[in-house]
């Protein structure tokens, strides 16, 4: 137990959890365990994109011209079945949102409106614990993907050697922690803020950012005790900065950092020590022992200021940086999520009607060889657009399809 707990703070992360996180504590101490891991076990497995990365005005425009401009008969068809598509929608994602608004605005702590509710703590976990129960279909139905506990310890124990930027989490303070991401990239993603130095430690270059797996969107949810729920979602996250998002995180100096003030520290106070200690003690007679003893003070009170202010520096930057990448919070959120939804069921059900018709079977009922076909081609067309690999709802796409009244019918289960 005790070798446990050593592991779990070595990560930066102190404290064991109470409630439910106990199986997060150990998968931590796994990857603390392993020797350089570059991404979450099953990672491929527990992580499926299925975002697609077009707005529902580019994917018609493209889809007008490779499949519907044979005749303008079919042009009009098309732009016809879109504007169907986006009346049937709006109605439903609005009266969606409306009941999400009336389920939320009693928990919503950016409310400024009289407060008429007041909620004990166990009453507000409820409550909160409902709103996120609703909001897992339309997370669903936006495609983003619920990240795993391995992904969350992973990113808990993990640094990544580009950032300098490290927090340490409590476990110990959160009633839950969820996480929601989407549009996995492997690229480059510059993380510096505009608050570090053009050049780098020891006036060199700065760094050329390297690839590394990070999100389009992430959103998180998250409950310190004796607190509210936090919803919030940002943008173009890596994947091993997802501690950094959570609320109640301390900046800490990472091991490499420690270790380069530590050692520019020993070498200037050995060059203090050698040419003014030895004037010192030659010319003012002062003993060895008072003149170590004022040296070590000296150093000890020089190693604490130039730690403050680098942690001083890491804690603004990281501010900085969840300003600008934060894209929305709690009940603006929702609205937002509502709209992504909408969207990505738009972009779902018009590339069904576009392959189907291409097929010949959009007038008939759809076997299971028929939506494995259509999941085939929709994906092969987005990697060849995007040249990224996604996984298509075939089947939801042709329920979707189904409700609208086209004359599609989701496989027999």
């Amino acid at each position: 137990m005790l070798h446990t707990t050593r592991l779990i703070l070595k990560a930066g992360v102190t404290g064991l959890p109470s409630r439910g996180q106990a199986s997060l504590a150990a998968k931590m101490v796994q990857y603390r365990k392993m020797r350089k891991p570059t991404k979450p076990q099953n990672w491929t497995v527990d992580y499926r994109e299925r975002y697609i990365p077009f707005s529902k005005e580019q994917l018609v425009n493209t889809l007008l011209k490779e499949f519907h401009s044979s005749s303008h008969t079919e042009r009009v068809s098309f732009l016809a079945f879109v504007s169907q598509v986006d009346s049937s929608l709006l109605h439903h994602y609005h009266s969606v949102l409306e009941q999400l608004k009336a389920l939320y605005e009693p928990i919503n702590p950016d409310r400024d409106t009289l407060q008429e509710y007041s909620f004990a703590d166990a009453e507000r976990l409820k409550k909160e614990q409902e709103v996120l129960d609703r909001l897992e279909p339309l997370l669903d139905q936006a495609n983003f993907n619920s990240l795993s506990e391995d992904t969350l310890a992973y990113a808990l124990v993990v640094n990544h050697p580009y950032d300098e930027v490290q927090v340490s989490v409590n476990l110990d303070q959160y009633e839950y922690m969820r996480f929601w991401a989407l549009g996995q990239r492997f690229g480059p993603l510059r993380v510096m803020t505009t608050l570090q130095a053009q050049r780098g430690f020891f006036g060199t270059s700065p760094r050329i950012p390297s690839d590394r797996h990070y999100f389009k969107r992430v959103l998180v949810a998250a409950r310190t005790k004796k607190a509210h729920l936090v919803l919030k979602c940002f943008k173009d996250i890596p994947l091993e900065g997802l501690e950094q998002l959570l609320p109640a995180v301390k900046v800490r100096t990472s091991i490499l950092y420690r270790a380069l003030l530590n050692s520019m520290l020993i070498v200037s106070g050995l060059a203090v020590f050698v040419n003014v200690g030895m004037v010192v003690l030659s010319d003012l007679k002062i003993g060895t022992a008072s003149l170590l003893l004022f040296f070590a003070a000296f150093m000890t009170f020089r190693a604490w200021k130039v730690f403050g202010q680098r942690r001083n520096v890491h804690a603004l930057e990281l501010v900085h940086m969840l300003y600008y990448r934060s894209t929305s919070n709690n009940s603006e959120l929702l609205a937002s999520l509502i709209l992504r939804a909408q969207e990505e069921h738009a972009k779902e059900v018009i590339l069904a009607y576009s392959f189907l018709q291409q097929l010949h079977h959009l007038q008939k009922d759809t076997d299971s060889k028929t939506v494995e076909r259509l999941k085939q081609d929709v994906q092969e067309w987005l990697h060849l657009h995007c040249g990224l690999d996604m996984d298509f709802c075939a089947e939801r796409a042709c329920k979707h399809l189904k409700e609208l009244g086209v004359g599609v019918q989701p496989p027999n289960s």
